[in-house]
């Protein structure tokens, strides 16, 4: 009796996954990484709005130090058109950590340590002509905000589609460092009000 030889495609589907199964696998872990581990999934974005809060507070530190030597004034650099100018100044002297201005949930490349940053870009916006006496409704430093109006509760602030402006967590949403250092959440639509600025200029960083 003649034995038939059996296929490749046939011994390897005998013995284990057939190509059908291991493609759906792949499929499966793509899905799954794209859903819950890549830039533009909300769980990876929730876990990175939590580190741009302590990079927000680390700001604020900073911030406060620069008071103290400056008779309450913070950092301002007049005709400044971004957000850069203005707080490069807290770099080396109140700060020597780069890395704090620059969102953890971003794709903003990083900056050299303990090095002013003015001609570079960072990912944070700047309410230049704050003092730290304010008050706890008056915004210091946001995630890069879509642009540099006012904005009032339900107005759009951070980017509702993933593209830019103002898309540092993609889009949900992002943190706001109000100016006795609380750090607030907010969805891409302003979720609480903002004290009126008076003589403050919102700087967003540079595109």
């Amino acid at each position: 009796m003649i034995e038939q030889t059996r296929s490749p495609v046939a011994r390897f589907s005998a013995a284990g996954f057939s190509l059908l199964e291991l493609f759906l696998v792949v499929v499966i872990i793509f899905i799954l990484f794209t859903l819950f581990l890549s830039s533009g999934s909300k769980n990876y974005q929730e876990k990175k709005l939590t580190e741009c809060q302590g990079h927000l507070q680390s700001i604020y530190a900073a911030l406060r130090t620069f008071s103290q030597d400056n008779n309450g004034a913070l950092p301002a650099v007049p005709g400044a058109q971004t957000s850069e100018a203005p707080l490069s100044l807290l770099v080396p002297k109140y700060t020597t950590g780069s890395e704090f201005f620059i969102c953890p949930g971003g794709k903003d490349k990083p900056l050299p340590d303990a090095q002013p940053f003015a001609d570079r870009k960072i990912s944070y916006a700047d309410y230049m002509g704050r003092t730290l006496q304010d008050g706890s409704e008056a915004p210091l430093v946001s995630d890069a905000q879509v642009d540099t109006a006012p904005k009032l509760p339900g107005q759009i602030v951070f980017s509702p589609d993933g593209k830019k402006p103002g898309n540092n967590h993609n889009k949900f949403g992002g943190n706001f460092l109000f100016c006795d250092g609380n750090v607030q959440n907010t969805p891409a639509r302003l979720a609480f009000a903002l004290s009126p600025a008076t003589n403050v200029i919102l700087l967003n960083p540079k595109p």
